[in-house]
């Protein structure tokens, strides 16, 4: 029994598939939400999340909300793969001892939080950068004030191009631009999601034993992400600022952490740390729910069960 509880293949595939499934549902909110808080003062495109969809699907046409969905997918699966698998791992191995205390559980979401960031930060950093070349190619038509002077617009660039050049000009350091940003963010946010979902989970199990109904670990999953995605939504909005390598000519460029923090309170008060919150919480809700019910469904221990056993 327990080397099912720790089957980390399985684990792996579960995560996979729902980062899979719910990048493809959830796609063009994460786009919204990337170009609401690039915006400063002064060069500010779109009022909300609804407005910000509505001009994209005019100036870039429908598929237009999917810039840089192939790179998200590619980063989600394993994103969501690492996370919930190394939770997982870390919960296993904290209980071994006794009881998994609440501290234990905080201890494992940590070590989920940076075990993760470590292998998707570079995919994080390219997505930011298609997902916002629409909205600097919408300024340059609808507010050419903010564009500086003799610009020429040139094509979005692609992935591959984005990557060669960061190489080339910072080497493997330039992929991980804003690695402490997103330490900062995926830490704490693993801290608070996996011990309120296991807490909130627990509440709706039938048994002590068995597992609660996939509703209840939907719900749960919901309730954790987008509680857990709006507590650490300030430090979001800087890691986005951070990672975004082009900029308008009215807008700030950013040195580090700090100088963000205080570039953002100087010239834009407290409230930009809470744009795109609205969109993120409903980003990252179904996101963690489908992951939970891909979870309780067992897919990937389905799968591996069609692989031939070894026999001991």
């Amino acid at each position: 029994m327990a080397d099912k509880q720790i089957s980390l293949p399985a684990k792996l595939i579960n995560g996979g598939i729902a980062g899979i499934v719910g990048v493809t549902c959830v796609f063009p909110i994460d786009l919204a939400k990337t170009r609401l808080q690039n915006q400063q003062n002064g060069s500010r495109l779109y009022t909300s999340m609804s407005d910000c969809l509505i001009k994209t699907i005019r100036s870039e046409g429908y598929f237009g909300m999917y810039r840089g969905a192939a790179v998200n997918l590619t980063l989600v699966t394993p994103e969501k793969a690492i996370k919930l698998a190394a939770n997982d791992f870390f919960r296993h191995h904290l209980s071994k001892d006794g009881k998994l205390t609440l501290v234990k559980e905080m201890l494992a979401g940590c070590g989920a939080g940076t075990c993760q960031v470590i292998v998707t930060t570079p995919m994080e950093m390219l997505k930011i950068q298609l997902q916002d070349a629409g909205r600097l190619a919408a300024q340059r038509k609808l507010m050419p004030e903010t564009v500086a002077a003799g610009t020429v617009e040139t094509k979005s660039p692609t992935a591959m191009q984005i990557t060669r050049q960061l190489l080339r000009e910072k080497g493997i350091a330039g992929l991980y631009k804003g690695l402490g940003a997103t330490l900062l963010r995926d830490v704490p946010f693993s801290i608070i999601y996996f011990p309120l979902f296991a807490n909130l989970n627990n509440l709706g199990k039938k048994d002590a034993e068995g597992p609660a109904p996939f509703y209840v670990s939907f719900i749960s999953g919901c309730v954790a992400g987008s509680t857990a995605a709006v507590a650490v939504n300030p430090v979001d909005v800087i890691k986005t600022r951070l990672q975004s390598l082009t900029r308008g000519s009215t807008e700030d460029t950013y040195s580090g952490v700090i100088d963000c923090i205080r570039k953002i309170m100087r010239n834009e008060g407290p409230s930009a740390f809470l744009k795109g919150a609205y969109c993120r919480a409903l980003v990252i809700a179904p996101l963690f729910g489908i992951a939970q019910v891909v979870y309780f469904l067992g897919v990937g221990e389905y799968i591996l069960s069609f692989l031939p056993k070894k026999n001991n």
